[in-house]
């Protein structure tokens, strides 16, 4: 059955970028939501900072929430849907945390109870001012939150598979008090799915708020081993996506490509567009898609200091909301959002195991042989292999062969372009 995919962006304020909310500026915030709005995108996604919003456990600023409450409405006006990250968290390489939660008063953002306690406040604070908004779709926890969990964050809050499991269920439940009915989620980076350490699991993506999420960028050694227009690099965000229904339970859970970008250099900008074309379009072969929210709506200004190089060209559009080739990739797509992807009927089977997941991360078994089935036409799913001999499974998600990685020929050729 053909059904409509969602077409966004993140949405990066072109004006003093996420600190905008320190000085809040709604005609500004207007002029660039008209410009997404021009290019026939359906929704945004949108970043409180934490530290601005709630500064202390207690006060969760009212002023903030009505100027995010302004936002979400001067979307809708433009016919834009939202979604909100709450917990920022961590945003293109700085952290913002409050002060509450470091240095003197350091506590386990995952298993200290007081932060707890702040954190679903706020999330349900949140979800509750924007319940009645008919362009609010529903609360991201946070914005890749789990690198605060592990390495390699240089001073991380530690905890178990248990404890985050725990976490994750208590913020869901606040974002559902404060907004009933509305599908919230949480997201993660890619250690999620390749980290063996890591104690965001990918079973906690895949089965755990409305639908999964993935982030996917390809300097996670992808294109550095591969090339931009290697096989690897081209279908990195349609592998994650399939590479997550592994772990779910329901055979077409969905699965919303929350974050993919073309980052320089290993991307250069001139290259931008067709690697946008290329990855949109194999995402497009993956069912059960919800959508694809492409990071970022704006370039970061260059008179703002100390960002990754890559972080100020990932826009859609320039610093003064100037649409460049890769926004024509996105709008292009967008005109026609309905899609119908046959079944995937070769699975690659998967550890459960989320202590040897890093099989599936760049260099892994994995990994190398899903891209070799690609190289040679195939178009593979995955399954864990405590489900490889699951006839109902396999029957419910359309899957008729089952492949192990070492009867798939090694490290697939990419090339080596820059």
């Amino acid at each position: 059955m053909s059904s409509a995919v969602r077409f966004g962006v993140n949405y990066t304020p072109s004006q003093g970028w996420f600190h905008h909310w320190l000085d809040f500026d709604l005609d500004s915030v207007r002029a660039d939501l008209d410009s997404i709005a021009e290019l026939g995108l359906d929704h945004i996604r949108v970043f409180p900072l934490w530290p601005y919003f709630q500064p202390n456990r207690t006060l969760i600023r009212p002023k903030a929430v009505e100027q995010l409450v302004q936002l979400v409405d001067a979307a809708g006006e433009r016919g834009l849907d939202v979604n909100v990250d709450g917990l920022q968290g961590h945003l293109s390489s700085f952290d913002y945390l409050p002060a509450w939660t470091r240095t003197w008063h350091r506590r386990n953002l995952f298993t200290d109870p007081d932060v707890l306690d702040g954190q679903a406040a706020y999330l349900r604070t949140l979800a509750a001012a924007l319940a009645d908004r008919p362009n609010f779709i529903g609360m991201t926890l946070g914005n890749e939150i789990n690198q605060f969990s592990a390495g390699p964050h240089p001073d991380p809050d530690r905890a178990t598979e248990e404890q985050i499991g725990a976490w994750l269920e208590r913020m869901l439940a606040a974002c559902a008090e404060g907004a009933p009915g509305k599908p919230h989620l949480h997201a993660e980076y890619d250690a999620t799915w390749y980290q063996d350490d890591m104690p965001f699991t990918p079973g906690q993506a895949a089965r755990r708020g409305a639908m999964t999420a993935v982030h996917s960028w390809v300097f996670n050694g992808t294109a550095q081993r591969h090339g931009r227009t290697s096989v690897p690099s081209e279908h990195h965000a349609a592998y994650l996506v399939e590479l997550s229904k592994a772990w779910a339970d329901e055979p077409h859970r969905p699965v919303w490509l929350q974050e993919v970008g073309a980052p320089q250099p290993l991307v250069p900008a001139e290259h931008a567009a067709a690697f946008a074309e290329a990855t949109i379009a194999n995402v497009l072969d993956c069912p059960d898609l919800w959508g694809i929210t492409w990071w970022c709506s704006h370039d970061v200004s260059r008179e703002l200091a100390d960002f990754p190089e890559l972080e100020y060209g990932l826009g859609l559009l320039t610093n003064d909301r100037q649409p460049k080739d890769i926004a024509l990739v996105l709008a292009e797509a967008a005109r026609e959002p309905t899609y119908a992807p046959a079944p995937r009927s070769t699975a690659l089977v998967v550890p459960a195991d989320p202590s040897v997941r890093s099989v599936c991360g760049p260099g892994g078994p994995v990994f190398d042989a899903y891209f070799r089935l690609v190289a040679d036409g195939a178009r593979p799913a995955t399954v864990l292999d405590v489900r490889a001999d699951d006839k109902e499974h396999l029957a419910a998600r359309g899957i008729t062969e089952v492949v192990s990685p070492d009867q798939v020929l090694p490290t697939p050729q990419g090339d080596t372009s820059s």
